[in-house]
């Protein structure tokens, strides 16, 4: 805990000294501290800033020392407009051109075709040349998120000229901890781990030392199939091959950890029922808007209970107890229901699913339903018997709860295995909307049980 302070001490006084030197316009005290951070602290130092500073930061810093930072930013999407439209067109453009491709590809992104392209024109050819390869790739998939700045050499090479290779190239590539052995078409046949390249002898020839069942991904694949290949395998990085397996990038795994949180987010956003997940500086306006769509559809699908409801008002007035276990009976299926989806969303976001078979996950899924409803029935059979002094109550509220458990279990596991036979996300199947259907269901069952027992109800 001591550590702790000390160190949010010493950064708070980083922050007092780099804000004194902004203040007082002194450029050289400001590049002595600044450019001792770490990337990540530079880029939340720069986040926190009003425009005027930040403009007087593009002139302390070199845009290569700028993209550095830039890579580290973590800003909304709209943002990167703003933050770039404050620099010169000529430093952001050679700002971009010195950030990894796949970095720089992530911001023009968020940015406006016309944009784009006014950017590209006036950045350095062979980097805007990188960077143009990589935008046309589609969003999400394995080649939007792949870096060609990686290290590739002949497989008919020895360790002595790999090494000679690796030395001129390692600064400008992502990562060089693996390096990838290519055939004379380029065809992806091998990699050979750095600690291999050290512990072997300078003639040795790569062809013998190299490893040559390449865990690989296609550049159309999804980035999720990925981020689980680089776990599965326990890569830094994953090369990226065409249909021929021409080695097209490399996907490191800072990159792997970035689409993780995304997707994360993603899923955990549509289980609760919003487009994307709010971001704490969201304005009203702009969080409403993102969750409307799915608070509308929710309000139609009550008003459908509500009137359901209304159809069994004959049955109420006859018993009027009745209308007290709705919300029992209706949140049980509700809970039920959520949990169940959460298993199977979860399984094929994980592709656990992919490893066993659907059809016994549904068999558990199915026996764990039943075991569920008749605890939960005979339970409450038990308690509405002793509470009301009425049998026929009681079995009518268990058997209510065991048949709605039973069917929210299902309908939480069968749903996104079928959105995902349908190629539709299943985490669509959001928490909300899986019991607000549960809600119908399991209030059908209730009063259609009611029905048949109502010359049995006092």
């Amino acid at each position: 805990m001591t550590d702790q302070k000390q160190e949010k001490t010493l950064h708070q006084t980083n922050i007092k000294l780099l804000l004194d030197a902004l203040k007082e316009e002194n450029m050289q005290k400001f590049r002595d501290e600044f450019l001792e951070l770490h990337p990540y602290d530079q880029a939340s130092f720069f986040q926190d800033l009003d425009e005027e500073s930040r403009t007087l930061i593009y002139h302390y810093l070199s845009p290569e020392e700028m993209a550095g930072l830039f890579e580290n930013l973590e800003i909304e999407e709209e943002e990167y407009q703003e933050v770039l439209a404050e620099m010169n067109p000529a430093y952001a453009a050679d700002m971009l051109s010195n950030m990894y491709a796949d970095d720089a590809v992530d911001v023009l992104n968020e940015l406006d075709k016309d944009q784009v392209a006014s950017y590209l024109t006036i950045m350095d050819d062979k980097a805007a040349d990188e960077i143009k390869e990589l935008l046309h790739y589609e969003e999400y998939t394995a080649g939007s998120i792949m870096t060609t700045e990686f290290i590739a050499i002949s497989a008919n090479q020895t360790v002595r000229s790999a090494m000679h290779i690796l030395r001129n190239e390692a600064p400008r590539a992502e990562t060089i901890y693996y390096v990838y052995v290519i055939d004379e078409q380029k065809t992806l046949v091998g990699v050979i781990s750095l600690r291999d390249l050290i512990i072997s002898s300078d003639d040795t020839m790569l062809s013998e030392i190299m490893q040559d069942r390449v865990v690989s991904i296609s550049v159309a694949e999804d980035q999720e199939e990925a981020a689980r290949k680089m776990r599965d395998y326990n890569l830094l990085a994953l090369p990226v091959v065409d249909f021929q397996g021409h080695l097209l990038g490399i996907i490191t795994v800072d990159d792997i950890i970035d689409v993780m949180e995304e997707e994360a987010s993603d899923d955990y956003s549509k289980l609760a029922g919003i487009s994307d997940l709010d971001s704490i500086d969201r304005s009203p306006l702009s969080a409403a808007k993102k969750r409307l769509p799915w608070l509308i559809i929710l309000l139609f699908l009550g008003t459908f209970t509500a009137s359901l409801i209304g159809r069994f008002e004959d049955t109420l007035d006859k018993v009027a107890i009745l209308a007290v276990f709705i919300p029992l009976i209706a949140g049980m299926a509700g809970n039920t229901g959520t949990q169940a989806l959460a298993v199977a969303v979860r399984g094929i976001a994980t592709g656990d699913l992919e490893k066993e078979s659907k059809l016994k996950l549904v068999l558990r899924e199915a026996g764990t339903g039943i075991i569920t409803g008749s605890t939960c029935g005979i339970l409450s059979a038990l308690v509405v018997y002793i509470w009301q002094g009425d049998i026929y109550l009681g079995i009518l509220v268990g058997m209510s709860i065991l048949s709605s458990l039973f069917v929210a279990t299902m309908a939480g596991t069968l749903v996104p295995l079928l959105m995902h036979r349908l190629k539709i996300d299943p985490a669509v199947a959001s928490g909300p909307f899986i019991t607000t259907i549960n809600d119908i269901i399991s209030i059908l069952i209730y009063f259609g049980m009611a029905t048949l027992f109502m010359s049995y109800l006092s």
